[in-house]
């Protein structure tokens, strides 16, 4: 079975997410998208960010109405850093060997990839599935083969309209009263205005 992931802290979910999620789905004809929320991300180390309760909630209201997708917590409440591999670790180990994993990312994440733990052993679990990031050039894969040994046999190239839209712009807009109808599904701006998130982030 093939399985699709994205990963991220969600602070908070937004379209774009459901958008690339769907395409990669689609495209690539996995099962499901499960959505695994990141406690705190060792790139984000120095950032604050909505509590877990509140970054689930999001997720689940945003994802409900899709069959296809699904929320994983593994990693939402840990109180450390998480790296992408020990997820992926994780993930094979509760979904059985039989199953095919498809780590869906950003161009720009891609680009970062030398400096992530273990990018070597990422591969061997899992493929990689480079979107489509507006603001940011593909890759240049015989740059990152030097830094990273086998990555050009494990990315996927995935053309998807592009998106623009982010969790900090929705955050900043949030700040400073503005609207963010459609930027988030409408559950989720409910969500939000009622839990009276965002509003003091700049």
């Amino acid at each position: 079975m093939d399985i699709g992931v994205l990963g991220g802290t969600f602070d908070p979910i937004h379209s774009g997410h459901l958008i690339i999620a769907e395409e990669a789905r689609l495209k690539l004809r996995l099962a499901k998208v499960i959505f695994v929320l990141d406690s705190q991300p060792w790139f984000k180390a120095e950032r604050s960010i909505a509590s877990a309760i509140h970054r689930v909630e999001m997720v689940k209201l945003a994802i409900a109405n899709n069959p296809y997708f699904e929320l994983s917590t593994i990693m939402a409440y840990r109180p450390w850093p998480s790296y992408s591999v020990e997820t992926m670790t994780t993930l094979q180990q509760r979904l059985g060997a039989e199953t095919k994993i498809f780590f869906i990312l950003g161009w720009d994440s891609l680009a970062e990839l030398p400096q992530w733990k273990e990018p070597a052993k990422l591969f061997q679990l899992c493929k990689l599935v480079a979107v489509t990031r507006p603001g940011f050039s593909r890759p240049d894969l015989k740059t990152l083969e030097a830094s990273v040994p086998g990555v050009t046999q494990s990315v996927i190239w995935l053309d998807i309209p592009p998106v623009d839209i982010s969790s900090s712009d929705i955050r900043k807009r949030v700040a400073q009263g503005l609207s963010i109808h459609g930027l988030v599904p409408d559950e989720v701006e409910s969500y939000i205005k009622e839990q009276k998130l965002y509003r003091q982030r700049k």
